[in-house]
């Protein structure tokens, strides 16, 4: 079976959704929606797609869409998921991250999702690769025996200057449009902690360094049950850099290249008393995955990888994150 994917919104990441519905069986691409006529001009050519929508409604009414995944900026997410959901003319909401920019508006998206039978899941790409999938697998097999802490980066900068990173050149740097190094960046290293401990933490504390309008940079440190930590150093004025450590009181897990890593060969480094062991893992497209999953859901009825529970408690992380670095002081969950 193939199901039938709708885009809203056009921009960048639309087009990773786009290659993805190109490279799996299971998914096409039959209709876009954006406010903007020229971006659907420009993507609808581009993925050879006839039905362009300037009326999410009229699409939602006329296309018989099974998915459709929210490709607008974060600010919207919450607005745009719940009319989706209302519609009652969709089976599945694929959300790009993050999912909302507060847990009460995540809780009202997950709400309208089951009010109307919709499988509402956030699109955490990294999820959904080998890799993450075989680390997870180890951890829970005890091959670093008891799980102590995580520490991840995700840093992007090659050189630029701050006066470089403006809030009209990128959504990412615009706080009114949900921008802000923890909605873009930290989001990752907070879901992945959060799925390796399997729980969520007790205490957040957080620290900020500021661009010209949204948060630049931040600092981060997760408190977990029995005192185990997770912590964070992500930024876009920070050299580029990628990578999570996974330590146990047995070994260590290191994951190089660990989010954006599309159509790149990784591996694992399982580090021991023994010595060290590398698995490798084939290149792959980690949206195609996505998708390939959201599409075993519908069919067999599945449990989704990313439950939108699991999102709203990740939003009320952020919240902490972004009031302890306001504030300056932790805060408790």
């Amino acid at each position: 079976m193939s199901y039938r994917v709708g885009l809203v919104g056009t921009g960048g990441i639309a087009r990773a959704h786009g290659s993805a519905c190109q490279q799996i069986e299971e998914a096409d691409l039959v209709a876009i929606y954006d406010v903007s006529k020229e971006q659907l001009a420009s993507y609808g050519e581009e993925f050879a797609v006839e039905a362009r929508y300037t009326d999410l409604d009229e699409m939602l009414a006329k296309e018989n869409l099974d998915i459709v995944v929210i490709c607008t900026w974060g600010c919207f997410h919450a607005e745009v998921g719940i009319q989706i959901c209302n519609s009652g003319n969709v089976k599945a909401v694929l959300c790009e991250k993050p999912f909302t920019q507060t847990a009460s508006e995540a809780e009202s998206f997950v709400a309208a999702g089951k009010a109307n039978g919709v499988l509402v899941a956030e699109a955490f790409k990294f999820r959904h690769h080998p890799m993450h999938l075989k680390a997870q697998e180890m951890i829970e097999a005890g091959a670093i025996g008891d799980l102590l802490n995580v520490r991840s980066t995700f840093c992007t900068n090659s050189g630029r200057p701050v006066s470089d990173r403006t809030p009209e050149s990128n959504w990412r740097f615009n706080k009114a449009k949900g921008g802000g190094s923890i909605y873009d960046l930290a989001c990752y290293n907070i879901h992945h902690a959060r799925a390796v401990f399997g729980e969520d933490p007790v205490r957040v504390f957080a620290s900020q360094e500021l661009g010209i309008e949204a948060d630049d940079a931040a600092s981060i440190m997760l408190a977990f049950s029995s005192g185990r930590t997770a912590q964070i150093s992500v930024g876009f004025n920070s050299f580029n850099s990628q990578y999570a450590e996974i330590s146990g009181h047995e070994g260590l897990l290191r994951l190089d290249s660990v989010w954006n890593n599309e159509n790149r060969a990784v591996n694992i480094e399982h580090k021991t008393q023994d010595g060290v062991q590398v698995i490798e893992f084939d290149a792959c497209f980690q949206f195609a995955e996505q998708l390939r999953h959201m599409c075993e859901c519908l069919e067999t009825g599945r449990v989704h990888r990313i439950s939108g529970a699991h999102s709203i408690a990740q939003m009320r992380v952020l919240d902490a994150v972004k009031l302890s670095m306001e504030s300056g002081v932790a805060v408790e969950l």
